[in-house]
């Protein structure tokens, strides 16, 4: 078989980070400034790494990010260390990624499909789109999307767009309304105590080098293309590709009535990443034969030498069936609890159906 297929199998086990975001009744002001008493109880995330995990070097600069909630919204605070604060960008849907940009993705049920993506760039230029399901699975971005009532802010410890050692970071608040993200949540409603989304955040942050006392991105030598952006993401994808949802941080909902300790990722989550390994499976084989397979051997034995992580060289030992037709397939076990049954579709999809 060859190696140039549509959809990488990550280089990351599956280790989403797992965040207990805590219920925040306390005021709120919007100034894009984490050093407040709203923020003062709630915890950072771990320092985000490069997207392809720890086989990259650790980011230059660092990155961590804050989440709360109460009844109407969802609170986002982000704090990105670094001297190179600039952007240029001005106009509302811009594509904020060619600035140094943070970005945020929400998928309410953890389907991996309709999910959210959100960037802004330190002038606060915004793009807010919905993704009806990720790029790799001929997914569409819905780029008319607004996030209804969404407000955020930038603040800057140094000068934008002015290069010199004064420059120490920039923060970012984003408050998101239930309102608007419910529409893609179960139940098209508000989560409560003991729910979560799957959520990732990005950091891109090109190579410049300083010419006349202006930010230029460093081009490749030679051309006139600039070097690659690098990404730092609070989950590592393990390929350089952001859309994989299935690879998110878990954020759960509290009240404060249950110990964090008690948010654990569900076991059905553990069996979605079994199915999802075949999936990968399956883009494999139907890049090479032109058919998906409905051989469980088949498919065990790409991944023993397709995975390029040792982890996911192999599926638990679960009564899966497979159906397949001449352009789709359908894979299923057992939930957890033997009470329904899990699947994944061919466009990604992962569903649950009740007994």
């Amino acid at each position: 078989m060859s190696h140039n297929y549509r959809i990488p199998i990550p280089a990351v086990p599956f280790a989403p980070p797992v965040y207990v975001c805590r219920y925040n009744e306390k005021p709120f002001q919007l100034d894009g400034r984490l050093d407040k008493d709203f923020w003062n109880d709630i915890p950072f995330t771990e320092d985000f790494p490069d997207i392809e995990g720890t086989i990259r070097p650790v980011p230059r600069f660092r990155t961590r990010a804050k989440l709360a909630w109460d009844k109407e919204n969802l609170y986002i605070g982000a704090l990105l260390e670094g001297d190179e604060i600039w952007a240029n960008l001005l106009e509302h849907d811009s594509v904020i990624f060619q600035d140094n940009d943070f970005e945020i993705f929400i998928d309410p049920d953890s389907d991996t499909q309709a999910y959210y993506e959100y960037e802004m760039n330190a002038l606060n230029t915004t793009w807010d789109l919905l993704l009806t399901k990720a790029y790799r699975d001929a997914g569409k971005p819905v780029n008319g999307f607004e996030f209804r009532g969404m407000r955020s802010a930038v603040h800057i410890d140094g000068t934008l767009n002015k290069p010199g050692e004064q420059n120490r970071f920039w923060s970012v608040e984003v408050v998101l309304p239930f309102a608007a993200l419910k529409e893609c949540a179960s139940e098209n409603r508000s989560p409560v105590s003991g729910e979560y989304y799957r959520v990732n955040f990005s950091r891109v942050q090109w190579t410049v080098d300083v010419v006349d006392g202006v930010y230029q991105k460093r081009l490749r030598e030679g051309t006139q293309t600039p070097l690659p952006e690098d990404n730092w993401v609070w989950a590592p994808t393990g390929v350089i590709n952001i859309h994989y949802p299935e690879l998110w941080a878990f954020v759960f909902f509290s009240d404060g009535k249950e110990s964090d300790d008690s948010f654990r990722i569900p076991d059905d989550e553990y069996r979605k990443w079994e199915l999802r390994k075949l999936y990968y499976a399956e883009q494999a084989h139907f890049d090479e034969k032109g058919v998906y397979s409905d051989s469980l051997i088949a498919l065990k034995e790409i991944l023993t030498w397709l995975s390029p992580c040792e982890a996911n060289q192999t599926v638990a030992e679960l009564p899966y069936q497979i159906r397949t037709t001449f352009h789709t397939f359908e894979i299923t076990c057992p939930s957890s609890d033997g009470k329904g049954t899990l699947a994944i579709f061919s466009d990604g999809k992962t569903a649950y159906f009740p007994s």
